[in-house]
């Protein structure tokens, strides 16, 4: 399955839940459009640093919504690869194999 199906299932995902906890669901968008938007750090900055942080934790879902954020947002693959360098060194192997999906899944994005 290709990064670009991976990312359509996941929002079909969540489709399915917003729908069975509205307000809940509401409240994370909320609070995801207000973490996210410009301030000291730009949009840009902060899609970088919560790539990292999906990396980090091993969540290919987020990884994949979030490359899509940052490619929406105009980050470069160089700029991508130096995050992803950065979540390699915090968080080792682990990390090493999900920054490699990273590059995957943007380079599809890319295409």
């Amino acid at each position: 399955m290709s990064f670009t199906e991976k990312f359509a299932e996941t929002r079909n995902n969540l489709r399915g839940l917003r729908k069975a906890i509205p307000d809940t669901f509401a409240g994370f968008v909320q609070m995801e459009k207000a973490a996210s938007a410009d301030g000291a750090l730009s949009h840009k900055t902060k899609e970088l640093i919560a790539l990292g942080i999906a990396v980090g934790l091993r969540c290919e879902d987020c990884i994949i919504s979030h490359v899509g954020a940052c490619h929406r947002a105009g980050v470069t693959r160089e700029e991508l690869s130096e995050a992803l360098g950065t979540a390699i060194q915090m968080s080792g192997g682990p990390g090493l194999m999900y920054a490699s999906k990273a590059l995957a899944a943007f380079d599809e994005l890319a295409g």
